[in-house]
């Protein structure tokens, strides 16, 4: 199992530079969990999307149920206290952070693109392309 953020669902179902990886990922791991805000994030990445006409609201709502079909069952609240202390901590949001404390909650990597998210979690979080590439550290 891994933790997913919202923009690795979303690199997965729109086709882009990025999806090649989330690919990868999923078929290294098809267990993807996240935390309840996922769905908040991953909707707006799809909002922006129709907005710019990539394609319309059937395709997003296609790539919604996809999305909810991935997660499933494993979608968890973190410890909202400690999230709190991961963002004071690191100076991340709490958004970025409800997916570190879920990932170290659940024992599991945390798996994205997020550059700033993987410099200050190098323990909990793995880059698409390491992941799918067998190229994980271990975690605490």
């Amino acid at each position: 199992m891994i933790v997913a953020d919202a923009n690795l669902l979303v690199y997965l179902l729109v086709e882009g530079p990025h999806t090649a990886a989330a690919r990868g990922v999923l078929r290294r791991d098809r267990s993807w969990a996240a935390p309840p805000l996922w769905q908040s994030e991953f909707g707006s990445a799809l909002l922006r999307h129709v907005r710019r006409g990539d394609f319309g609201l059937p395709e997003a709502v296609a790539m919604v149920r996809h999305a909810v079909a991935i997660i499933e069952e494993r979608e968890w609240r973190p410890s909202a206290t400690r999230v709190l202390a991961l963002a004071l901590g690191s100076g991340r949001s709490t958004y970025d952070c409800e997916y570190v404390a879920l990932a170290e909650e659940r024992g599991v990597p945390l798996v994205t693109a997020d550059a700033q998210v993987l410099e200050a979690f190098p323990r909990v979080a793995v880059a698409p392309e390491a992941f799918a590439a067998r190229q994980v550290r271990a975690h605490a």
